[in-house]
């Protein structure tokens, strides 16, 4: 895979503390979202960029959904605690983790704020089962004149594992571009 003639940028929105790992909650140090950005920002050497909120998700599995949901159901804009110049890149990774069938707010509040249309965004999420959801259709809306590549969904369980995953989904979106 040759990538080396293109600015890219992984973006990410990832969630530290109590998450579901195999059916139990447990205490991420590091969210599974920015495991598998990092893992992308290795391979094709792109720049990393987290996307952070000006108020913190509650540690709390429970009260982060629930905070989630509510966001999610009235279209709330968090906002963010910092920005990043986005001309100079001509891909975009952008990582999430599934939250209620799309992408967190907080990701379309950072889709919202910038150009797309010159770029390629390839999505990839972490989930526990719901795959990607509608964040694929929800970022085509959000983004109408910017190429957006198929996605890779990530189960959070099994993203420490997923470099093998992760590499041929690169070589795969990557070859004939």
């Amino acid at each position: 895979m040759s990538t080396e003639k293109q600015k890219i940028l992984v973006a990410y929105f990832s969630h530290r503390g109590e998450n579901y790992f195999n059916g139990k909650l447990v205490n991420l140090t590091v969210g599974n979202t920015e495991l598998a950005a990092k893992l992308i920002a290795e391979e094709t050497h792109g720049d990393l960029f987290e996307i952070k909120t000006v108020k913190k998700y509650p540690f709390v599995y429970q009260e982060c959904t629930i905070e989630a949901q509510n966001e999610l159901r009235v279209g709330s804009r968090p906002a963010l605690a910092e920005g990043v110049d986005i001309s100079g890149y001509d891909m975009i990774f952008l990582g999430f983790p599934n939250w209620w069938g799309t992408m967190p707010m907080p990701v379309w509040t950072f889709l919202e704020a910038y150009d797309f249309s010159s770029k390629i965004i390839f999505p990839f999420c972490t989930h526990e089962g719901s795959g990607m959801g509608k964040s694929e259709r929800d970022l085509k809306e959000i983004c109408p004149m910017t190429k957006v590549l198929k996605g890779l969904p990530i189960r959070g369980t099994e993203v420490k594992d997923a470099e093998r995953t992760i590499k041929a989904w690169l070589k795969n979106n990557l070859e004939g571009l």
